[in-house]
């Protein structure tokens, strides 16, 4: 997994004006850092090594090194708030991370074997991929980049679901979690002129009951 490490400062001034005056330097983004029954710590996070760093998929599913003060804090990226319509972040949460304790994440789906995939090489079918992130839960050891799903045998009116992605020792699908009524389609391949749900549901319709 790749490591990412931020510096940031205390601080001191707050309030939304402050917050603006602060984006204006053009130096910081303001942010937050909470959890792990600690008071919050308002910071204000080095803009450059920020902005490079959330160019990359990897930086929201990763434990991040955030240098505050002299102290290092183990966090994850909780919300990243943009401006509406200019290339500028305006304010960002961290999420203070216990070893001992459980994340609940969204990790990026990788779908692999789309060239190929049997369904639209050799049958002429559609692949739909419905689903681009799985939300799981894990301790922060456990915590991928992110998942694979490979699609290089999918045949034609066949669906992967989120039960055939493969998770890391200790993790969980937290809609899985909820029962098996919970697993959704992932991918599938349509014969053409055919959509997505009205293949998923025929393939249901076409399923045995259960004995």
């Amino acid at each position: 997994m790749k490591q990412f490490k931020l510096n940031a400062e205390v601080r001191e001034d707050l309030g939304k004006g402050a917050s603006r005056r602060l984006r204006r330097t053009n130096d910081f983004v303001p942010g937050i850092i909470y959890g792990a029954d600690q008071a919050p710590t308002p910071v204000m996070i080095d803009k450059p090594s920020l902005y490079k760093a959330v160019d990359d998929e990897a930086f929201y599913t990763s434990i991040i090194t955030l240098n505050v003060a002299g102290k290092t804090e183990k966090v994850v990226i909780r919300d990243l708030q943009r401006h509406p319509f200019k290339p500028l972040l305006t304010h960002v949460d961290f999420l203070r991370i216990d070893p001992s304790h459980k994340l609940t994440m969204n990790v990026p789906l990788h779908i692999t074997g789309q060239e190929a995939c049997v369904g639209v090489k050799d049958q002429d079918g559609v692949l739909h991929v419905l689903a681009t992130d799985v939300e799981i839960s894990c301790l922060p050891e456990a915590l991928p980049e992110y998942l694979e799903l490979d699609v290089s045998k999918l045949e034609v009116s066949h669906t992967l679901h989120l039960s055939d992605i493969a998770l890391p020792e200790g993790a969980e699908s937290v809609a899985l979690s909820h029962g098996a009524d919970h697993d959704t389609a992932v991918v599938n391949v349509t014969r053409p002129n055919i959509s997505a749900d009205a293949e998923d549901a025929a393939e249901g319709e076409e399923a045995p009951a259960a004995e």
